[in-house]
């Protein structure tokens, strides 16, 4: 099967027909053999009835219905291990993502031996108290993961080369960085693609300003995780070595100070518990010891984790 279209959708009832026989006009044009993987992620508007009667016509058609919404990334997750094609193409549900892109971003992956390609929106119909932020976790994201050449690391229409998507997990807020976990995951030849932004058709947005803030917290979880994972200790016992060392100079600096003043017969101003510093040092060595430990302790679990030696291979000669 040459191309999986992989579209996660929430209470999108009346842009589906529209956008299944977009999908199969684009599909047949080109003569591509396809499927598309519908994810209801708990919709209560119908969707599944609306997937279920499309299916009639329109055989290429799967469906994944969740009980409850989990959220885009378990929908993703879950499309991702069902999909069959060489090629896996992504995009929302709303009529915002075009699939006269399809083949441009299945060409280049094909031709250029691409593993990711993440569209771009370069002009956008969002309103601005969507595309500041979006620009700031951008840049963020960038300067973290060090992939410099996307501009839009949440666009929803990406193109993937079928080992990548069943060789990451995405979960919580994941989503948005699914370029970031492909890079950790060793798929370097990452692309972007200038794409259509449609305003929407139908309903209404289903992000609020939560987002923002989750999408933060796991840009952090995919750096530590992907940086430090297998090695917790080069973390948390570097910063506690420092922590140690810093606080140790401090106090000695200070018994240095008190027993010079003695030598030398020199009135003690204040002592030594009455001084800023010496609580200072204080801190920093209880906590340079708790981060050693804590790095210690993330040590031994790291090493009898029963992943602890499954790495990515990418050919075998046997």
């Amino acid at each position: 099967m040459d191309i999986s279209v992989v579209v996660p959708l929430y209470n999108e009832v009346e842009s589906l027909p529209e956008l299944t026989q977009w999908i199969r006009e684009v599909m047949l044009k080109n003569e591509f053999s396809y499927e598309i993987i519908l994810i209801d992620d708990g919709s209560n508007d119908g969707s599944w009835d609306k997937i279920e009667e499309l299916r009639v016509d329109h055989t290429a058609i799967k469906g994944i219905k969740f009980r409850r919404n989990y959220g885009k990334s378990a929908a993703l997750n879950v499309g991702f291990a069902m999909a069959d094609g060489d090629v896996v193409i992504t995009m929302d549900a709303d009529l915002q993502d075009s699939p006269d892109e399809i083949p441009i971003l299945f060409n280049r992956i094909k031709k250029e031996k691409l593993d990711l390609i993440s569209g771009w929106k370069k002009k956008r119909y969002d309103p601005l108290s969507k595309t500041i932020p979006t620009k700031f976790f951008n840049a963020a994201t960038r300067s973290m993961s060090g992939i410099r050449n996307l501009h839009d690391f949440n666009c929803g229409l990406k193109a993937y080369r079928k080992d990548v998507v069943k060789n990451i997990e995405v979960y919580g807020e994941m989503h948005r960085y699914i370029p970031v976990l492909a890079k950790w995951a060793g798929f370097h030849k990452i692309e972007e693609q200038v794409v259509e932004h449609r305003a929407r058709k139908y309903g209404t947005t289903k992000f609020g300003f939560s987002r923002f803030i989750n999408g933060f917290l796991d840009l952090l979880s995919i750096f530590f995780v992907g940086k430090f994972g297998k090695r917790p200790m080069h973390f948390f016992g570097s910063m506690g070595v420092l922590s140690f060392l810093i606080g140790t100079i401090m106090a000695l600096w200070i018994i240095g100070e008190k027993l010079y003043h003695i030598a030398f017969h020199i009135k003690i101003q204040r002592e030594v518990t009455e001084q800023p510093l010496f609580y200072v040092a204080l801190v920093a060595v209880i906590l340079g010891s708790q981060l050693f430990l804590t790095g210690f302790v993330a040590e031994l679990v790291s090493r009898n984790s029963d992943t602890r030696n499954n790495y990515l291979i990418e050919k075998e000669l046997v």
